[in-house]
């Protein structure tokens, strides 16, 4: 009887514990991070990230994501990439596209593409792709985009994903002007290798702050041959004098809970015309 009651006792708190971690997959928080000093220069580029929406297991609507942000000003929307892996969520993909469209960004959208968005192959992937653009998003693939924010330049910098080795620094990197770079890409193992290419900071996905992170997220070894074992996997960090950021999505992939990690949506603020230090990251 006594082992009965253990085993019952068992089970019980393993339901408890995975309920748990699947509610978790509902409470997204909004981060808000400052890079620099808000009294520097002529006020800050506002840019709301999002990443790794991974449709298939997804736990926030359309609506309750437009309500968290709703009313916050930006100026544009950067997805990095891992939007879905099976060609049946492509439709699923519009209601959010709408949604952030209704923020109303004051320079638009711009998407990557990261690993599991390269499942899909020729024309699913290209209907992809058209879905992104037809909802106003401009998807860079290895280019760039120049825009200007409180009369300063800025280059919008889109690197293909470096895990499925489709990256290309040169090109991506062609045709920037003076100004501020801002790096969009997927995988953040980029990072170490971009020692010949500036930028002001960049922002990633991909390691979904570990999902499973309890005690540890060994699971993470086989994705990062660099970063993991720096225990870089969230965050705000700095490579040789170079921020960083990696987001640790929206949605989960295998199965759908989260243990130690939360979905996120990022707001960061970069101060103009430099780009320092990150002061402050706070949940809201």
């Amino acid at each position: 009887m006594a082992f009965l009651l253990i085993i019952l006792s068992f089970f019980l708190l393993l339901a408890f514990g995975l309920r748990k971690a699947h509610r978790n997959t509902y409470e997204a928080v909004l981060h808000k991070i400052q890079v620099g000093s808000p009294e520097d220069g002529n006020g800050a580029i506002r840019i709301l990230q999002l990443s790794d929406l991974h449709l298939e297991k997804l736990s926030i609507s359309p609506d309750d994501l437009y309500e968290k942000l709703r009313g916050e000003p930006i100026d544009f929307i950067a997805l990095t990439g891992d939007f879905l892996d099976r060609e049946a969520s492509i439709p699923k993909l519009g209601p959010y596209l709408t949604a952030l469209k209704k923020l109303q960004p004051a320079y638009g959208m711009y998407a990557v593409f990261g690993n599991h968005d390269y499942v899909l192959q020729g024309e699913p992937f290209e209907r992809l792709k058209a879905t992104l653009e037809e909802h106003g998003c401009i998807v860079l693939q290895n280019e760039m985009k120049t825009i200007t924010v409180h009369g300063q330049t800025v280059n919008i910098i889109g690197i293909d994903d470096f895990y499925t080795r489709r990256s290309n620094m040169k090109k991506a990197y062609a045709g920037v002007k003076d100004g501020i770079n801002i790096v969009l890409t997927h995988d953040p193992d980029i990072v170490p290798h971009m020692g010949a290419y500036h930028f002001d900071y960049l922002l990633s996905g991909h390691f979904h702050g570990g999902q499973i992170h309890w005690p540890k997220p060994y699971h993470l070894a086989k994705m990062s041959k660099t970063l993991t074992k720096r225990n870089m996997i969230k965050g705000y960090h700095e490579w040789e004098g170079k921020p960083f950021y990696i987001n640790e999505g929206l949605g989960q992939t295998g199965v759908n809970i989260r243990v130690g990690s939360k979905p996120e949506v990022t707001l960061h603020l970069l101060s103009l015309p430099s780009v320092a230090q990150s002061e402050t990251v706070k949940a809201v």
